[in-house]
């Protein structure tokens, strides 16, 4: 499991004082973008290999400014072409539940213009994060 912590900025609330429901994405972003990172893989969009087939956020409980988040991140599924994210969005200092989001993402080849199967040192890399359905917190 990657984790990742924010800092809820004033920016990222709304009229109601809680985080816009949009501002969770950018926390899956950021989480997503630094697992594939640590992960060993090129953070240059020269040489970036990945898309978002879709991605969804269910919420659980309110985030407030100022509040730091914890983000875990996991994967789920690994198929030929992509893999599922998961991702948990927790108060630090509670560990409330505040948010649960998924994203499908997809090896891609951008030269081609086409989903690209995923290279065998990096499906052994995913797999030393990926969780069963029955072993999920």
């Amino acid at each position: 499991m990657y984790v990742n912590e924010v800092t809820v900025r004033f920016c990222e609330t709304d009229a109601l004082g809680h985080v816009n429901n949009t501002s969770y994405f950018i926390y899956f972003e950021e989480a997503r973008v630094q697992f594939i990172a640590s992960l060993g893989y090129s953070m240059n969009v020269e040489d970036w290999r990945f898309i978002i087939a879709s991605t969804k956020c269910e919420f659980k409980s309110q985030g407030y400014f100022d509040q730091k988040l914890k983000v875990e991140s996991y994967i789920s599924r690994i198929g030929t072409k992509s893999f599922q994210l998961e991702h948990r969005v927790t108060c630090a200092q509670t560990r409330t539940l505040i948010a649960e989001g998924t994203a499908v993402v997809v090896y891609f080849d951008f030269a081609n213009q086409r989903s690209a199967a995923i290279p065998d040192d990096m499906r052994h890399e995913l797999e030393q994060h990926l969780i069963a359905e029955g072993e999920r917190v």
